[in-house]
Order: C-alpha cells, then structure tokens, then sequence
C-alpha cells in the first residue's frame, strides 16, 4: 500500500489506492481490492482512518457529500464524525454505490442517512438506492431545510448545498463572520457574516482543473502531480510549471482573503481550509487559521441533528395539543 494512500472505489468499480491529494481514476480489473478495502489503515497525510467494518457499535447516521467526480462519506456516531471515505460520483449509476456503502456500514445499525449534492440526477439515483439498502428516508440539505445559518443572497436555490454544510460548519465551530475555503474541482469560498448569515463567496478555478488544462491543450507541457516545491525559478518544464500552480495559486488565495477581509471590515477572520489540497496550500499561508478535511460533513451532520430537533419539538407540541 503507497503511503499517505487513500482506497478508493475506480471508475471500473474496483478499489485502488490513491493519495488524498490525487484523485485521478484508474481503472483497474476487479480483483480482491472490496475486501482489503476494509482493513483499517492510517493516511499519514490527513489523519484519518479508512472505513473498515465495525461489530458491536451503537446507532449511526450515514453521512453523503455527493459531488460532480466524487462522493465522500463517513458515519457520525453523536457529535464524532469516523471512518470517512471516498468513490466515484458515476458508481451511483451503475449501482455499485451502494454496494461500497453496504459492506463499509457491515456491524453498524444505521438509524438515519443524510446527503448534500450538487448532481441532481444523481441525487434521485442515490435517494432511490438508500432507501432499498435502508428503510429510512434520506435527509437532504438545500435552501429550505438549512439549519444553524440564515440565508441572505438573492437566489437561495442556486446555493451549492455542500457550501451551506461548509458555511453551517464553520458558523458552529468558528464562529461568525468567516470563510471557508473549499479545494475542490473548483476552488470556493463561503462567506458567513457577523450575524450568521450565508451572503455568498467566490468560485475559481480548481489547482488540478488548472494544471490539467495546461497539459491538455499543449503539445509540450507534461501532466504534473501538485506537491510542494521550493524556488522560484523553474529548472525544468515540470518545476516551472508546479512553481505556477502551487506558488501562484497561494497567491490567488491570499489575495482573495485579503479583498474579503476588507469587505467584511475584519482584520482576524477566521478562514477555514478543506478539500483534497486544503493541507497542501495551509501550509505556507498564514491567512487560513484552520484545516478541517471533515468540515462539509460535519455541517450536513449538525444539519441533520438541528432538522432532528425541529421535528421533535414539533411533534411535542401536537401531542400537547391533542391532550
């Protein structure tokens, strides 16, 4: 197993190892990859913990942050949020999906499941499987089930509903204002203002979208894996271009912390980093405060329990009434 690797569910439903900072699909022939990916290893790059099954536990939520390339779940036992893990957005199509969710939950009792996602076809494909492999009825985070932040932007709907878990999140752990900076196919930032209020962010492009692009539409420049690097002079085509990529993209994030923080007229703003290069690109940027690679899922999980609470109380004060 390559260290710092992280298992993953390819594109050909098999399970490979790939690091957190790179997850390009390969496809590989099925083989034995289900049954090693449930053996418990450390990611020394991020962590945490692969899914592995468990025996005896106590009740747990399934947690889903369905995306354009990839799904990321974890299961939450109270306020813990354990056992993440990855695979292919297309899985969910094929059926394969719930397959990987099955075994990685074996020994759980799975008592509620709730998802965000950006890929509404998807997301009707996804609602229809969990609730064959489960009896339940998924909780989905939008605009008009959001918990624990006000909404205050003209179009609430075309609200990315992985950016109002981030926002929940951050709003609940850091307070308000702040920003979270989401290192995804796209580079995004949520903004919570002094009042607890969602008013929008920023979208750039993604650091691999970028350097992708740089070796797809020229004949010279070579695929390149982002690391860090050192220098600011290129001795070669592949250092000048991760000089660009990792260098120049702390510059844009720099930049755009600096344009928020005198938007919002706050000097300390906490600027919170998650996503597959969150690590990476806090490393040398003081401006971002914290690292959280579980942030989305634990504001879909603060979601859920606050929805939980609503419907409880309600329910409370019908049975007051009856009486």
């Amino acid at each position: 197993m390559e260290s710092g690797g992280r298992w993953r569910w390819s594109s050909s439903f098999s399970l490979s190892v790939v690091r957190p900072d790179s997850l390009k699909a390969e496809l590989q022939p099925r083989d034995a990859g289900l049954d090693r990916h449930f053996q418990s290893h450390p990611h020394s790059d991020c962590g945490l913990e692969c899914v592995c099954p468990a025996r005896h536990t106590p009740p747990v939520l399934l947690l889903l942050d369905i995306g354009n390339t990839h799904t990321h779940f974890a299961f939450a036992r109270g306020e813990k949020v354990l056992h993440p893990g990855v695979l292919p957005t297309p899985a969910w199509r094929g059926g394969r999906a719930v397959d990987v969710l099955a075994r990685a939950a074996a020994g759980r009792v799975i008592t509620g499941v709730a998802l965000c996602s950006v890929v509404p076809m998807v997301t009707v494909f996804a609602g229809r499987q969990l609730r064959r492999a489960w009896p339940l009825t998924p909780f989905q985070l939008t605009h008009e089930t959001v918990r624990g932040i006000g909404i205050d932007y003209p179009a609430p709907h075309t609200i990315g509903p992985d950016r109002l878990a981030n926002a929940i999140a951050a709003r609940a752990l850091f307070g308000a204002p702040a920003v979270v900076v989401d290192f995804g196919t796209a580079v995004t930032f949520d903004v919570v203002n002094r009042r607890g209020d969602y008013i929008g962010g920023i979208i750039a492009p993604g650091l691999a979208a970028m350097t992708s692009y740089l070796h797809e539409k020229t004949a010279l420049l070579p695929e390149i894996k982002i690391r860090e690097v050192t220098g600011a002079v290129g001795k070669s085509t592949e250092q000048a271009m991760l000089i660009g990529a990792v260098h120049g993209y702390r510059g844009l994030i720099r930049e755009l912390i600096g344009k928020l923080k005198e938007e919002l007229k706050c000097r300390r703003l906490p600027v919170v980093a998650t996503g597959g290069y969150a690590k990476l690109m806090a490393k040398k940027l003081p401006e971002i405060t914290a690292v959280d690679p579980l942030l989305t899922l634990k504001g879909l999980r603060l979601a859920w329990e606050m929805n939980q609470s609503k419907s409880s109380r309600k329910e409370q004060r019908t049975a007051i009434s009856a009486g």
